[in-house]
């Protein structure tokens, strides 16, 4: 049975996230620096030539498509999202810092959401619903090497609930433009609902 390759790539740098801004669903540009780095990234490092690309509908992710793959349609996909921060987004940590919802929220996001917004429980399950459901589309399709371009908060959700190897969402950080490569056998995935993390995406540099 044929395996399935999902790219996983984040998109790239806005200014709001660089002054420390909670943005999750605010719909922002990518900033001049983040085109140029994806440019760069693209040019030097190479990004892998998938048969099918999909992306939050976030305009960071759709720009973030146009750059890393010139010319491919797009295909959204609202669970791709990234979380809903609520009446906090837009506001930074040192903003929030005298809302006792905001120190509740720190110390237990996963039950407890921001006001407006969606706990981390909500989030997650979100985005394993909808990861679930692509991989049930590419094999419907037969498409055997797929790429998504979305958020950290969502790449690391998704290597922290199937990657193997196991590991907590943060040991999944990356850099923006940058993203995670995985192989999902049928069986196994079928089996367990795991798949395999087997390289950085752009590909690790080769050391002689």
């Amino acid at each position: 049975m044929q395996s399935y390759v999902i790219h996983l790539i984040r998109h790239g740098s806005v200014e709001e996230t660089l002054k420390g801004k909670y943005i999750g669903v605010t719909d922002v540009h990518l900033s001049k620096k983040g085109r140029e780095e994806l440019v760069s990234i693209r040019e030097t490092a190479g990004y892998p030539e998938p048969q099918k690309v999909y992306s939050s509908p976030l305009l960071r992710c759709t720009e973030s498509c146009e750059l890393i793959f010139p010319g491919m349609d797009i295909e959204t996909v609202s669970a791709f999202s990234e979380c809903n921060f609520g009446d906090w987004e837009g506001k930074s940590a040192s903003e929030l810092a005298g809302d006792s919802r905001f120190g509740e929220w720190l110390a237990n996001s996963d039950k407890t959401p921001p006001p407006n917004g969606e706990s981390g429980k909500q989030f997650a399950s979100r985005v394993s619903m909808g990861f679930e459901r692509l991989v049930e589309k590419l094999s419907a399709e037969h498409i055997t090497n797929a790429a998504i371009v979305t958020h950290g908060g969502v790449i690391m959700t998704i290597l922290a609930m199937y990657g193997l190897p196991q590991a907590p969402g943060y040991q999944w950080r990356m850099d923006n433009g940058y993203g995670y490569s995985m192989r999902i056998n049928p069986f196994l995935w079928m089996r367990e609902r795991v798949a395999e993390v087997y390289d950085t995406c752009p590909e690790a540099p080769q050391h002689e």
